[in-house]
């Protein structure tokens, strides 16, 4: 796979190429420019041409895929009954805060935060619960265990949305910092609803671990939502895999989400196997380019962007850029939109800890990547 190539994204759909001028590069919605996997497109152009597109099933075999994939990654063991399937995991999350909570409950996440984890509530009348990470002496960033239990307690909080890997800082928990959260969770009657969507993109050896797989008792209180969409760059598909091992919270969960969540359409689901199914070595391959943009980025920083501190991700294609030094006032998206040329997301919409800070996705060429550094330097440099 050429991930050097250059496709053309404009004249497509694309959200992310489409929405802004055609002289800005954009380098925001978390999806990548590369081709999926080739088994990705070969199964789909041969489901459309048997031309008939009535209700089904997944595709049979789909669900021993997913649980041979992640007893494959994770010693995890999970049975048939414990998957289902949904659109996409901000819907799997939202299935599971809105059948658990009610009004005037509350629902934490560390933040900065993805930010549908701070809307999701509050649009319908839960509290969203910030617990700010914080940057260790060894510049990586950590959480306030004794803030996240305290918070818990004070707020009654019922639902921890976990992200791991981290949306947007890149960091990959660590089996203590996992346990922690578990046992907290545990002892403060909270549900966990794990977002593991980024888990398949690690660096540096860094491995990924299921929260749930930790522990029979930890598994109870925890639904788990993976998804090839990142990974293989087929989120317009929408196809996420949920995974609820306790019956009577799989059974909440599917109450709730039946007539009002369909299951997602024929077609993702069969890229969803194939992805998973024959996109190990494309996989592979990805994560070497991936890394590879973001140790560029990472001396780019040092030697071209005066001003701009990062603590270097562990996983996903996301770098979370501290800007705070720049002194810019205003809103630094629309600086670097207007200034340089290039389309990150602002800080603030991942809460007050983003305040000072723009998320940059480099899951893009090197060449696309290298032009909007340069353009960024030449901005700055004009402060």
């Amino acid at each position: 796979m050429n991930f050097d190539e250059c496709i053309d994204r404009r004249c497509t759909e694309s959200l992310k190429w489409k929405l802004y001028p055609a002289d800005v590069l954009p380098l925001w919605v978390a999806d990548t420019d590369f081709l999926s996997p080739e088994a990705v497109r070969n199964e789909l152009k041969k489901r459309i041409d048997h031309g008939i597109f009535g209700y089904g099933l997944p595709p049979e075999g789909l669900d021993q895929v997913v649980i041979d994939r992640v007893n494959r990654l994770y010693d995890w063991d999970v049975g048939q009954m414990d998957i289902s399937y949904v659109p996409g995991i901000v819907t799997g999350f939202n299935i599971m805060i809105r059948s658990l909570c009610k009004k005037g409950d509350a629902v934490i996440f560390q933040s900065p935060a993805y930010p549908p984890f701070i809307s999701s509530p509050e649009t319908v009348g839960l509290k969203a619960v910030h617990n700010p990470m914080f940057l260790g002496e060894d510049g990586i960033y950590q959480v306030d265990f004794e803030l996240f239990e305290q918070q818990i307690i004070e707020n009654d909080v019922k639902v921890f949305i976990l992200c791991n890997p981290q949306n947007p800082t890149g960091r990959v928990f660590t089996l203590k910092e996992l346990e922690k959260f578990g046992e907290i969770c545990l002892r403060q009657g909270v549900t966990i609803c794990s977002d593991e969507i980024h888990c398949d993109i690690l660096f540096d050896d860094h491995k990924h671990i299921p929260i749930a797989s930790l522990d029979p008792e930890i598994s109870k209180i925890t639904a788990t939502f993976i998804a090839p969409s990142k990974t293989y760059n087929i989120a317009g598909l929408h196809a996420s895999v949920g995974i609820i091992q306790d019956e009577a919270l799989r059974k909440t969960y599917c109450e709730f989400r039946q007539y009002l969540v369909s299951n997602p359409c024929l077609l993702s689901l069969v890229a969803a196997k194939a992805a998973y199914e024959h996109g190990d070595e494309w996989l592979k391959e990805q994560n070497a380019y991936l890394q590879a943009n973001r140790d560029y980025l990472d001396q780019a920083i040092h030697e071209k962007l005066p001003g701009i501190r990062w603590s270097k991700p562990e996983a996903t294609f996301l770098a979370w850029l501290d800007c705070r030094e720049l002194g810019i006032e205003g809103n630094l998206q629309e600086f670097f939109i207007e200034n340089a040329k290039v389309c990150l997301n602002d800080g603030p919409t991942f809460g007050k800890a983003g305040e000072g800070f723009v998320r940059l996705n480099f899951g893009t060429t090197r060449a696309r990547l290298e032009q909007a550094i340069d353009q960024m330097a030449e901005a700055i440099a004009k402060i």
